[in-house]
């Protein structure tokens, strides 16, 4: 597997993006200002995660989805080493990700990578998407923060 960025005439892949936030609306906005990358194996892509600078030392991961034909193979674990990697080697001196409080799997392998949880911003899904979001069986209300430092 191979980790890249988004070439420049390439598009991003909507149909991985949507799958960690139904909202074509926001991902098009963060992808208009972030920095997409794609994971690929044998010419396709079965992975993607969005940067987002949100200050001088502080970047975010806004999304990140592996096709689900490919989980349980670590490729979650990869996209997110290979985040804080360039993050790091990008001089931030914080990394940020948030995930809903129904995503029982994102917030296990969000510790596991180091991530801290850091604030709740209660209600963020029910005043940002229409539509209420369910995922095993819980009903996505709150956004979990959670971050890391990089020194």
């Amino acid at each position: 597997m191979k980790i890249r960025g988004l070439l420049v005439d390439e598009s991003p892949p909507m149909h991985l993006l949507l799958l960690a936030d139904p909202s074509r609306k926001l991902v098009k906005a963060y992808l208009g200002s972030g920095t997409c990358f794609v994971a690929e194996m044998d010419k396709r892509i079965i992975g993607v995660y969005v940067l987002l600078q949100k200050g001088p030392e502080l970047i975010e991961i806004m999304n990140i989805a592996v096709d689900e034909r490919h989980h349980g193979r670590g490729i979650g674990k990869q996209l997110i080493e290979h985040s804080i990697s360039h993050a790091r080697e990008q001089g931030y001196k914080t990394i940020e990700i948030g995930t809903g409080n129904s995503g029982i799997g994102q917030l296990a392998l969000y510790q596991k990578c180091g991530f801290r949880i850091t604030g709740v911003d209660r209600d963020f899904f029910n005043r940002n998407y229409s539509e209420a979001i369910y995922e095993n069986g819980i009903q996505c209300q709150d956004m979990i923060r959670l971050s890391q430092s990089l020194d």
